[in-house]
């Protein structure tokens, strides 16, 4: 592999980690769709459902916005995302970098946030491995008692072809940190936020939820699949991956269930 191609690999796995891991208290996606509690508050009396989900981030210092595909789980707080970063267009991702991540196994990635464990797993079908990381539970999104919704009506518009009511949300967490958010909640599915855009820093960032269905996600939608190799970081990760592609052997790691 040319040396450009695997710092690519590297610099977007790391975005891919940024945009699964499951997001810092009160920020809607700065990690991520492992959903806080801030924004977990944003879906009201939908407290199971599934959807896919499209995140899209939007800096002024690039000059494309960078999308990524995915498909999401929720059941009372537990989430599970699927995406694949080799359909993501836009930001670093060049059809290079996406090969190198198919031939590495690294393209495909499912980060199950589990509040009630206190963990969240960042998996790696492809390479049979993941990375766990502890969360709290209003990080993983396990309560929203401590976050007060304010909602502001701005007007009513047609998103996706779903009647919606556009409104400002504004978050108050129990220290009085504030997080505010444009919604459009569909008034035809329990008024669902089907888009939910937030500033981060400079950054905007979009989530738009389409094919929603608010029935139960099964169970073991949200276990480990078996047969997987833990590892304690990201770093631990990659450096495996190198040594196996230039062909040197493998630290030895936590077998997984």
């Amino acid at each position: 592999m040319k040396l450009f191609s695997l710092v690519c690999v590297c610099f977007v796995l790391g975005v891919s980690g940024t945009v699964a891991q499951p997001s810092p208290a009160g920020s809607p996606m700065g990690g991520g769709p492992g959903l806080s509690g801030s924004t977990v508050r944003l879906f009201g009396e939908n407290t199971v459902f599934s959807a896919a989900l499209q995140i899209q981030t939007e800096n002024p210092g690039s000059a494309e916005a960078m999308k990524v595909p995915g498909k999401i789980y929720f059941d009372h707080g537990k989430s599970r995302f699927e995406m694949n970063m080799s359909e993501a267009k836009g930001g670093m991702m060049t059809p290079e970098t996406a090969a190198s991540m198919r031939s590495m196994g690294l393209d495909q990635t499912i980060v199950i946030s589990r509040p009630d464990k206190g963990a969240a797993y960042q998996i790696y079908p492809g390479m049979q491995a993941y990375v766990e990381t502890a969360v709290s539970d209003n990080e993983a999104g396990g309560t929203t008692n401590d976050f007060k919704l304010e909602m502001t009506e701005l007007a009513k518009e047609t998103m996706d072809g779903h009647p919606c009511v556009k409104a400002k949300a504004v978050v108050t967490s129990k220290d009085g940190t504030k997080y505010e958010s444009l919604v459009w909640k569909a008034t035809d599915l329990k008024q669902f936020p089907i888009r939910i855009e937030r500033t981060e820093g400079r950054m905007n960032v979009i989530m738009m939820f389409k094919e929603i269905n608010l029935s139960k996600p099964g169970p073991e939608l949200f276990d480990l699949p078996t047969g997987t190799t833990k590892y304690d970081s990201m770093q631990a990760m990659l450096q495996a991956v190198l040594l196996k592609r230039m062909g040197g052997g493998v630290p030895e790691q936590t077998p997984g269930k």
